[in-house]
This record gives structure tokens, sequence and C-alpha cells, in this order.
């Protein structure tokens, strides 16, 4: 009987003392607990995605990537070159500036030469009457005109439309040249043989793309100086 009762209280002894282990760890505070958060699991799969730099307002919308570049917006000017090469499959804007750059220098020295024979089969009526009357008058006091092409830097299609089937295409030029205009006694009235000049020049050029001639005439010049 006394034993059973030594037994007891060496038990409560023991229990008394691993409740009192129990409240020293499980009970002390170190100043470092948060509350309890009863989003912890949420909250939780945020920090997981912590590093992601995503706003927390910010809701993607489906199918939108703002990683991708925004399609570039044709211009009016590409839109009717389009145009035109779908009805001419033939039609090359490369190829094109380099005719209209040719053509630039013949119709230059056809003028200059008084040669209406060259200048009938690269501008439009209403152009060639406006270069044959300059040449008549030209004549007519006894001048000659000399104008030498250098060379010819720029020639960049500006505008471009699409009537129906005539197509117009205006190209901006940029040559150095000498302009010189002599007298009947070879006398230099205008211009300095050795002077190069910047000219800055916009023609127009006209074709009907489902004419069976492949040439594109002047139609207008006006110049910038």
């Amino acid at each position: 009987m006394g034993g059973d009762y030594i037994d007891v209280i060496i038990f409560a002894a023991i229990a008394a003392f691993l409740v009192l282990r129990l409240v020293s760890v499980l009970g002390k505070r170190t100043g470092e607990e948060r509350p309890r958060d009863p989003f912890g699991m949420a909250r939780g799969s945020d920090m997981a995605r912590g590093n992601e730099n995503t706003p927390e307002n910010v809701v993607p919308l489906p199918g939108a990537d703002l990683s991708e570049t925004p399609p570039e917006v044709e211009t009016p000017l590409e839109a009717a070159l389009k145009r035109i090469s779908e009805l001419d499959n033939r039609f090359d804007p490369l190829e094109f500036s380099n005719g209209a750059r040719s053509a630039f220098e013949m119709v230059i020295t056809a003028f200059a030469l008084g040669d209406t024979n060259a200048l009938s089969a690269l501008v439009s009526n209403a152009v060639f009457a406006n270069f044959e009357n300059a040449i008549k008058q030209r004549e007519r006091a006894g001048e000659t005109q000399e104008i030498s092409v250098i060379g010819v830097d720029k020639a960049d299609i500006i505008e471009a439309s699409l009537a129906h089937t005539v197509a117009q295409i205006t190209t901006k030029f940029v040559s150095q040249q000498i302009s010189v205009t002599r007298n009947e006694a070879g006398d230099v009235i205008e211009g300095d043989p050795d002077a190069v000049n910047e000219v800055t020049d916009i023609w127009t050029f006209s074709r009907d793309l489902r004419s069976k001639d492949p040439n594109w005439k002047l139609v207008e010049t006006r110049s910038s100086n």
C-alpha cells in the first residue's frame, strides 16, 4: 500500500515536470511572433511568387500579351504602291526609281539641246508644250542653254496614287548641276560654268497600267529651289 502511494507521487512529480517544460517552451514569446493570418495560405502562395514583380491589382486579360510588338501601320504611300503592284505585277518601286533617275537626266539634256523629238517620247503633251515654248523663245533670242547633270544624289518616291487604271508617282530628285545660258556671241549671260549647284526637282510620272506601253511619262514638274 505504501509502495503504491510512492509510485503515485513519483508519476505526479514527473507529470508536473513535463508540464513545466512544455510551458517554458511553448508559452515563451520572443517578440518576433506575427498575428495569425486567416489568409495565410493565400499569402504563402503569393510569397512563393514574390519575385515575379506582378502588381497585386493587375489582372491580365485573356489573350493579351504585352510583350508583343504593335503591328506596323501601312502609310498611304505604301498602300498606293501596293495597289499599283497588284494591278501591274511588273511594277517594282526600286526599278521605277532607277528608271525615273535615267529619265530625269534624259529630259534635262534634251531640253538643254532643244531636242524636241526626244522630249516628245518622254513627257506628256501638256509638259511638251511648255518645254517646246521655252525652246522656241530661246531660239528667237539667239540664246543657247548648257546644262550638265554631274550626278543625281536622290530619286525618292514621295507620293503615289491610282485612279481606276491610271497611276501617278511623284519623285523628288536632288541633283548636282552646272547650268549656263549664253547669248548669240557665246557670252555667258546667266549661270557660272565653274559652279556646281544643288537642285531639287519634284516630278510626277503617269502611266495607264492597262496600256501595252511600259513607259511612264512626265506629266508635271516643279522645283523647290
